[in-house]
């Protein structure tokens, strides 16, 4: 009998990427050239009209929106405690200081109350996090910064095509950062998206994440030359990664729905466990993209959590944490706060308590209820 194996994730990769990956390297424009222009216009195309720009990462692209922002020395950034560790680093990079937040129990998502509460005459911006896809209450946050001059940087990194009050994530703040990294809904490999309704930011990230040449290759009227007048950095997209994004932009529907109908399994099979509660699909306004379903023991902490784990993992059970870190606790983040006081008790509770299971499109309807029934299983048998 053959054994079952449920991974994490698995980018979908089909005879459309391989294809169009060979047509670019029978070319001989492997860098800035008509892919990474057509996937920008196409990934603007699907968010109304936003302008967006090909970056190496999703992490290069925070830290871009920052830099055009002007966020630097004397400055404060809010950004949530409970969050993968870029969304912090890159305002560390900018020179700016992070002031960290604490998340909400039900969500995930940063606590619009902790927000008040953290800003200060420095704050500059906030970079909110739609935490495994589940979007933030935008209004409760525009609530907060209308009447003030704070910027709002979205981290979509697991967000692609969430929505609140039916309008993708992305399109609210200054700008929207997109990762396409193999577990992510499409993947470039490595790779990312900014998007912004400002042209203005997307044409300085466009320049400086490309040395702060003046002309690109293609404008250059004679061949080689060229001038720099910004203090640039090479955080572009290869023309190979640009083309697989472009065919798996085609699939995102596709994709996503089969996200959605894998997380409603595991949520209907799971809502009963005593022992855990799952983050919510949905949550007034907000629906997700369902990047991944957490689920959260109410009580046990990490080592508990580690032994669930690992029994999952020796039944071919795939599953990840989204976070292992309150990122302040970190060893790293501990010695940047010094003796600052800090109290995050719901990301330390996240931190300790969560398993992320996976949904993704890679997974049938059969593996879901059999991932479900280990689940349960071993979750029941514990003690």
């Amino acid at each position: 009998m053959k054994k079952v194996e449920i991974p994490f994730a698995r980018p979908l990769i089909s005879d459309d990427e391989r294809n169009i990956v060979n047509d670019v390297l029978k070319g001989h424009v492997l860098t800035h050239g008509s892919h990474c222009k057509n996937f920008e216009k196409n990934f603007g195309n699907l968010h109304h009209s936003s302008f967006a720009v090909t970056l190496s990462n999703c992490t290069s692209a925070l830290f871009l929106s920052l830099k055009y922002l002007n966020i630097g020395a004397g400055d404060e950034v809010i950004v949530p405690a409970m969050t993968h560790v870029a969304t912090a680093h890159c305002v560390l990079h900018t020179g700016a200081k992070v002031i960290f937040a604490d998340i909400e129990n039900d969500t995930g998502n940063i606590d619009v109350n902790e927000i008040e509460k953290k800003i200060t005459r420095n704050t500059k911006a906030i970079i909110i996090v739609h935490f495994v896809g589940l979007p933030c209450n935008m209004d409760k946050i525009f609530d907060i910064i209308k009447d003030r001059e704070i910027s709002l940087i979205e981290d979509c990194a697991a967000a692609l095509g969430a929505t609140f009050n039916d309008k993708l994530v992305g399109t609210f703040g200054n700008a929207g950062c997109f990762s396409f990294y193999p577990t992510k809904h499409i993947t470039t490999m490595e790779g990312g998206m900014l998007i912004s309704k400002n042209k203005e930011m997307t044409s300085y990230v466009r320049k400086i994440s490309a040395f702060g040449y003046n002309k690109n290759f293609e404008d250059r009227s004679i061949p080689g030359i060229y001038e720099v007048d910004k203090l640039g950095y090479n955080f572009r997209m290869s023309e190979v990664s640009a083309a697989i994004g472009n065919e798996q932009l085609k699939k995102i529907n596709l994709f996503n729905n089969k996200r959605k109908n894998n997380a409603k399994i595991v949520r209907n099979k799971l809502k009963l466990l005593k022992k855990i509660y799952i983050l919510p699909e949905i949550d007034g306004k907000s629906v997700s993209s369902n990047f991944c379903v957490n689920i959260i023991f109410r009580n046990g902490g990490y080592e508990e959590r580690n032994r669930i784990i690992l029994k999952l993992k020796e039944k071919n059970i795939g599953t990840s944490v989204h976070y292992p870190l309150c990122l302040p606790s970190s060893k790293y983040y501990q010695e940047y706060l010094k003796d600052n006081i800090y109290n995050f008790p719901v990301a330390e509770h996240f931190a300790n308590n969560t398993i992320s299971l996976p949904c993704g499109p890679h997974l049938t309807e059969n593996d879901m209820e059999y991932m479900c029934k280990i689940i349960i299983n071993v979750i029941e048998d514990d003690n």
